[in-house]
């Protein structure tokens, strides 16, 4: 099966009687894997999506030489050409399976964002920008640190926001620990109200809020996005439309077009697919991101054209997401050590795992990010998109 999957590079592979297989196909890099067992190597070759995952952080798989990106970029060079019976079975079970698997009410919602957000803070503070953004940044030349690309991330939103006025009331849906409903509030006169479903993110941003002095300006609830009643003249969701699910994209927008005020603008920032709908990768969704799933906009736009709200932007940010999670997994890998005293050696594989198969979905597969600017009358935004520059 790696024989099939390998694009490039030296792997020499040991099994549990300790016979060796080599594969070759370039000289760089020079991997060696050990397999732990039988029943592993048997979980592998069945069910890859999910258990080379399961293995690499139990032990089962174990990097002798070499990194685990470095072999899963190997793998993923060449996975959609590749897909042999077997793969290709499991992704159609997969797409059979998805709605019943994205079938996010809100307690299961709820429960879905505290099986990730509601880890400890302080892993957060490692892994993140000093502001806590945890979505993607933006690089317009490409070498910026990852402080820089978030605080121009947020420049970019407010543009598309046209915050152009003090006093505006925002909504920040999916508002994490505070970070952009904050910056909104000090930089550009809005007065937020930011949702989450975490209850760590809802403690630390309102801590934020009151040592900016800006508990006035900037409020923040527990509370799903179904159960918003109040109207606003501006709308943001960065990072939280992944958690939505297929099955509730129409109660999402008809909520953006019931709480947006006539002449409000709302910009939806989301990971999407550029090679149409699939289904969410199986170790993804059961270890990292349950009920999570990033959409092709194939599937976005129809419930959106029902809810009679109008697409005034769409803009593709491709391989910014690549450059975000590289800079995570630097921070990983510096902070190593007090990653694992906060928590042990197979939640920091677990980490290391999610980060490379990440940032390889965006620079190898399909993945991007889309940012969607949506208003109710189409007079509200500029005609030219002149006005992002500077």
């Amino acid at each position: 099966m790696l024989g099939q999957h390998m694009a490039h590079g030296t792997l020499t592979l040991t099994f549990p009687d300790g016979s060796e297989r080599r594969i070759v196909r370039s000289a760089d890099p020079v991997l060696r894997v050990q397999i732990t067992s039988w029943s592993w190597a048997r979980r592998m070759v069945a069910n890859p999506g999910l258990a080379f995952g399961e293995a690499y952080v139990d032990g089962g798989f174990v990097m002798l030489e070499g990194s685990i990106f470095e072999f899963m970029d190997s793998l993923f060079a060449v996975e959609r050409r590749h897909r042999g019976p077997v793969l290709t079975l499991r992704d159609t079970l997969a797409w059979l399976g998805r709605r019943l698997q994205q079938f996010n009410p809100a307690p299961i919602a709820r429960r879905n964002v505290a099986h990730h957000y509601d880890l400890n803070g302080e892993f957060y503070r490692l892994l993140l920008d000093a502001d806590r953004q945890y979505s993607c940044a933006y690089f317009r030349r490409g070498d910026e640190t990852i402080d820089e690309a978030q605080r121009a991330k947020k420049r970019h939103i407010a543009k598309k926001l046209l915050l152009d006025r003090p006093g505006l009331q925002v909504l920040d849906i999916g508002c994490g620990w505070g970070g952009t409903a904050i910056t909104l509030a000090r930089d550009y006169g809005a007065e937020v109200t930011g949702i989450t479903l975490s209850e760590e993110q809802l403690g630390v941003a309102r801590q934020r809020a009151a040592e900016a002095g800006l508990s006035d300006r900037v409020r923040f609830n527990l509370l799903d996005y179904r159960a918003v009643t109040e109207r606003f003249d501006r709308i943001l969701s960065v990072g939280m439309f992944e958690h939505v699910g297929i099955n509730h994209y129409r109660s999402f927008f008809d909520m953006i077009g019931r709480c947006l005020l006539p002449d409000g603008v709302a910009l939806i920032h989301a990971i999407g697919r550029s090679d149409g709908p699939r289904a969410t990768n199986a170790w993804l969704g059961k270890y990292i991101f349950p009920g999570g799933y990033s959409p092709a906009l194939s599937e976005v736009l129809p419930p959106l054209e029902r809810s009679g709200l109008i697409a005034t932007d769409i803009e593709i940010l491709r391989l910014h997401y690549a450059k975000t999670l590289s800079r995570w997994r630097g921070n990983l890998e510096r902070h190593r050590a007090a990653i694992r005293a906060l928590y042990d050696e197979r939640f920091l594989r677990m980490m290391e795992f999610y980060l490379a198969g990440a940032e390889l979905a965006f620079t190898r597969t399909g993945h991007m990010v889309w940012q969607l600017q949506l208003a109710r009358d189409q007079q509200t935004v500029p005609l030219t998109r002149d006005y992002l520059a500077g």
